[in-house]
């Protein structure tokens, strides 16, 4: 899809590629489609000249956006590897994932550097590599704008005439971080035909037509959509700015975040054509509302950094399902999915990763949730580590969260407190949608608790759910400190 995309760009130069979006939510033209294949190409000559070829590694701090883009793109062409880089994660993590990608070079932009506090060491002596880097031997440059401080802007003046070939075959294509400890960091790699399957896939799924636009900021938006003629808008950040952005912009499809979608709908946005999320539990409850505010499907996508998208499920059937857990929809074609002995779902298929970063390929990604395999779905049941032990009852609050959802409650969460014997005490923290009222939210959370037997909570407590990650999911373990607070103060 990568060399489809290459002809693509050349093809159709002039036409819009990446849109932006100005305070007051009017759209401008961030890069034609000739913008992004110039600038791929003197990505891929100033590499060359640098000595980047097949094999090597080529670290990525920069914001998503057109540069972004052309840096991958020039990386595939040369047949070179992207570890994509989080500046913001602070100077241990990223010491420890520099060590274990090592990276040959690393492309930052000048507001990434800013943010990992990049500019001092790098402007003392001269010198090109950060302090981590130093002892790797992979050099910092900038792309784009150079700010006082950063590293050395990256020589895009080599002539692209003596680019080689496009690397051709299957490779190590991306390298993206996702768990793990500041010791030992944990990374996925993708290769170039599991990016190609993955974007396939979501091509397949979302049918993204010519010359309408689509809103969405991740690279498996942005390539799909450009491959088939539809310019991307990157959405805005700020929630009022994002309901001006829908609204100017009509997109065909967008894609947001539970919580982006969540802070939309409380700036008053209206959507259009087909809307998708995910990253983060998105709920039944939070589908309608999409629709209800001008959408003509709403899915929630199940997917993985280890294998994306996997399954998808529309607003209809969701809220049509009764069962215990949280319906997620069917594989999508070339997924495979099971359940080992202890119910932990497993996936499989073209799109899944290849192996993490210094370990052994597997085929079968271990997705650390339970689940169970339902007429051809799958039913989410919960995280495998998130069960609460009450009593003689092993609790998994994912078979209940889906149905304390119920109208006006925005984000719920079941949290096991200890209780100091050894036991733990289960409580729903619940978080009201705005100016809902919560005498009435505890009248209709009755009904779901009545149903949840051995389940049922001993405590309810109204608080806002703290958010966590770059995907924005709800941090358990900081509700849980929330309800252990609220235990000890109502104990006093």
């Amino acid at each position: 899809m990568l060399d489809l995309l290459a002809h693509t760009l050349r093809a159709h130069t002039a036409r819009p590629a990446v849109l932006g979006t100005t305070r007051s939510g009017a759209v401008r033209t961030m890069a034609t489609c000739g913008d992004l294949a110039d600038m791929a190409d003197r990505y891929a000559a100033s590499l060359h000249a640098t000595g980047v070829g097949p094999g090597s590694t080529v670290g990525l701090a920069v914001r998503p956006g057109p540069r972004a883009l052309a840096v991958m793109l020039a990386a595939y062409r040369l047949g070179a590897r992207v570890a994509v880089l989080d500046p913001g994660a602070g100077p241990d993590v990223l010491r420890g994932r520099l060590a274990l990608a090592r990276p040959d070079v690393v492309l930052a932009d000048a507001v990434a550097q800013a943010v990992a506090g990049w500019a001092r060491p790098l402007a003392r002596r001269g010198r090109l590599a950060l302090p981590e880097l130093s002892q790797l031997g992979g050099p910092v440059v900038t792309v784009g704008r150079r700010w006082p401080g950063c590293a050395p802007a990256l020589d895009t003046a080599a002539s692209t005439l003596g680019v080689p070939r496009a690397v051709d075959g299957d490779a190590d294509a991306v390298i993206i971080f996702t768990s793990g400890t500041t010791a030992r960091p944990r990374a996925v790699v993708h290769t170039r035909a599991s990016l190609t399957a993955g974007m396939s896939t979501v091509a397949n799924l979302v049918r993204p037509e010519r010359d309408r636009p689509v809103l969405g900021g991740t690279f498996f938006v942005l390539l799909p959509s450009l491959v088939s003629g539809a310019p991307v808008a990157l959405p805005a950040r700020n929630p009022r700015v994002l309901a001006r952005q829908l609204r100017q912009l009509v997109p065909q499809s967008t894609y947001l975040t539970p919580p982006q979608l969540r802070a939309a709908l409380s700036a008053g946005a209206r959507f259009s054509g087909r809307v998708w999320t995910g990253s983060a539990p998105a709920s039944a409850e939070l589908l309608t509302r999409v629709k209800q505010a001008g959408a003509d499907a709403a899915w929630g996508v199940y997917a993985l950094t280890e294998l994306f998208p996997a399954a998808a499920v529309e607003q209809a059937d969701k809220a049509a399902f009764t069962g215990d857990g949280d319906l997620l929809g069917a594989p999508l074609p070339g997924v495979e999915a099971k359940t080992d002995p202890s119910g932990e779902l497993l996936l499989s298929g073209p799109a899944a990763r290849h192996r993490y970063l210094g370990e052994e390929p597997d085929p079968w990604v271990a997705t650390g949730d339970r689940a169970r395999l339902e007429d051809g779905r799958i039913v989410l049941e919960g995280r495998c580590k998130d069960m609460i032990l009450r009593g003689a009852e092993n609790i998994y609050p994912g078979l209940y969260e889906p149905a304390l959802h119920v109208p006006g409650v925005e984000l719920a969460l079941l949290v096991g407190v200890p209780a100091g014997d050894g036991d733990e005490r289960l409580v729903a923290v619940v978080q009201p949608s705005r100016g809902a009222d919560t005498g009435r939210l505890r009248a209709a959370l009755a009904v779901p608790f009545e149903r949840m037997g051995a389940a049922r909570p001993d405590t309810l407590l109204f608080a806002g759910i703290p958010l966590a990650g770059r995907s924005r999911k709800p941090d358990r373990a900081a509700a849980t400190r929330i309800a252990a607070q609220h235990l000890g103060g109502a104990s006093r």
